[in-house]
């Protein structure tokens, strides 16, 4: 879908600036949008570098396993299913830790190799099992104790307080997880009943 409507508003974008006088205007604001992607792919990736060296030197020691522990509880609790299966509920807890610190680079291949894992358990391939649906969820969700790429890109904007989102993203991301995750837990219970 996505491949239809850009390739629209482009085409529309460019007739307006030719039709009614502004394609200096619309040269002007390519290169200066050119500019500013870069600026911030830069003081991105240096943030990313960062946490990313970071996981994967945490991951290597005993740091992620005492994390893991102290998620156990919670991950027994969402993924019911996965009770007997300590590798997945370690990748999803490594998936968990890497969102919660804001590291939202990081966390994507490690929810995707949580994802494989349990497509390997799930016995219908067509259909997102309890544990996949409940991932997915968690993963939109995304509670941040520290929302690292956003603060890098307000800190790249110039923004006087990029951390001032720091508290309203604590809100927003709990509260999206909470319903998120009551939703699903019906949501499961109810298909459970007309399966039965």
């Amino acid at each position: 879908m996505l491949n239809i409507v850009w390739p629209i508003f482009i085409i529309i974008s460019f007739s307006y600036a030719i039709f009614f006088g502004n394609l200096n205007s619309l040269n002007a604001e390519i290169f200066s949008s050119l500019e500013n992607a870069i600026k911030l792919s830069i003081n991105l990736l240096g943030t990313i570098c960062l946490w990313n060296g970071i996981m994967q030197i945490a991951s290597k020691t005993t740091v992620i396993d005492k994390l893991t522990s102290f998620l156990r509880p919670i991950i027994r609790y969402l993924f019911p299913d996965l009770k007997k299966k300590p590798k997945i509920q370690k990748e999803i807890s490594m998936n968990m830790i890497a969102n919660i610190l804001g590291l939202g680079n990081a966390a994507t291949p490690l929810g995707l190799k949580a994802m494989k894992s349990m497509q390997e358990e799930n016995e219908d391939k067509d259909v997102l099992s309890d544990s996949m649906a409940m991932f997915i969820v968690i993963n939109t969700a995304s509670i941040q104790i520290i929302p690292t790429t956003v603060i890098a890109i307000r800190n790249s904007l110039g923004s006087a307080n990029p951390t001032s989102i720091v508290f309203p993203v604590w809100i927003a991301t709990i509260c999206a997880a909470i319903c998120g995750i009551i939703a699903v837990k019906i949501l499961i219970k109810v298909t459970k009943k007309r399966g039965k």
